[in-house]
């Protein structure tokens, strides 16, 4: 038996329990104010009282799964309300008489009450008073303590499922961080200013150190940080696009046109980068002539529409190709779900020999209306 289990079950022992001890001590007050009102001596063993008392309270403890399977089977919402509601109305009855008239024969057969020597309907109906409605509140009382029980399980689970799509998250933001110094990225710039200090284009070396550089200083200044400026996104695209640019010579050219409007736009740092970095690797790098890639960015009824094109082979889509692996779409849509929920749009269109075009639609947030991190 697990921690959850006992911690479980003595919770109801210890509720039920309470439940017979305030019954108890209720009686046992009201026997005794009943006595001192009468002048007598207010002698009342509390043991005689406290074990019906009790004896109610396991009766309950044992109806408590009945009823909650009743509850599960019929629930209160059933026929719009009322066909449930009156259902367990017409149950707690029931179940309130029944166990009135058994613990009335159970007086009868062994306390041998005088009150049933004439014999047992008599004294039953006259003792049934609006007291004995309080076992219909303890009906009502199991269905509250399962409501109860079905929210805390639904806050667990909704709880444990943040926790990993937080998990989910701070992976994928992990990721992102290293596509942002992308290992190969970084071997592959090097290897070019190798290449140029050899062929002594020494001007285009320094070109190429200083645009890494600066690159490296963008990402350093943007570690850990959730949201950017679109203007800022673009700076840092165009950086790398240009050490790209310089790595593959006349065979790469871009194009960045952006609607004024749109430049104050706040996004989520880096969500156009892995897009980009696909364009390039899978969509230039797989032609023998030149290529290009473009970006573009507009505000349309307060959304953002951003697209990322490239005239590359493009891919095939039916599961094969770089979708799978190279484009970074999966943590593209954890983060795009962290911030924006279900209210956004990634779309990916291809055509072979005409390239592929991802389409990326976002509510359009000024900086005052950021999004929330």
């Amino acid at each position: 038996m697990d921690m959850s289990r006992i911690t479980r079950w003595t919770f109801y022992v210890a509720l039920w329990a309470s439940l017979g001890l305030v019954l108890s001590l209720e009686l046992f007050f009201n026997r005794r104010a009943d006595l001192i009102n009468m002048g007598k001596i207010p002698q009342v063993d509390f043991l005689d009282l406290a074990i019906p008392q009790f004896g109610r309270a396991l009766m309950w403890a044992s109806l408590a799964p009945f009823i909650r399977q009743l509850w599960l089977k019929v629930p209160l919402h059933r026929g719009r309300w009322f066909g449930g509601v009156g259902f367990h109305l017409g149950m707690s009855f029931m179940v309130m008489v029944t166990y009135y008239l058994g613990r009335m024969l159970s007086y009868s057969m062994f306390w041998q009450s005088p009150s049933f020597e004439r014999g047992f309907w008599s004294p039953a109906l006259q003792g049934f008073y609006g007291r004995n409605l309080i076992d219909m509140a303890y009906y009502w009382g199991v269905i509250g303590l399962s409501y109860g029980l079905r929210l805390r399980e639904e806050f667990s689970r909704e709880s444990l499922k943040a926790a990993r799509f937080e998990s989910r998250l701070m992976e994928a933001e992990l990721k992102a961080l290293k596509q942002q110094l992308n290992p190969h990225f970084l071997f592959n710039t090097m290897n070019t200013i190798a290449v140029l200090v050899r062929e002594e284009r020494n001007h285009e070396a320094v070109t190429l150190i200083a645009r890494i550089s600066s690159l490296l200083r963008m990402s350093l200044e943007n570690t850990g940080v959730q949201t950017v400026p679109l203007r800022q996104e673009m700076d840092f695209l165009t950086r790398y696009l240009e050490i790209q640019q310089m790595r593959f010579g006349d065979r790469l050219t871009f194009k960045i046109d952006v609607d004024p409007a749109a430049m104050e736009a706040i996004i989520p740092n880096l969500i156009l980068q892995p897009l980009v970095e696909n364009a390039v690797l899978h969509g230039i790098a797989g032609k023998v002539q030149s290529g290009c890639v473009q970006i573009s960015a507009r505000v349309h009824d307060e959304r953002l529409e951003l697209e990322v094109r490239d005239d590359g082979p493009g891919f095939p889509l039916n599961g094969a190709g770089p979708i799978s692996d190279g484009i970074g779409l999966t943590n593209t849509r954890v983060r795009l779900a962290h911030h924006y929920g279900a209210d956004y749009q990634l779309v990916l269109k291809s055509q072979p020999a005409h390239g592929v075009t991802a389409s990326l639609v976002l509510p359009f947030n000024a900086s005052a209306r950021a999004p929330v991190a």
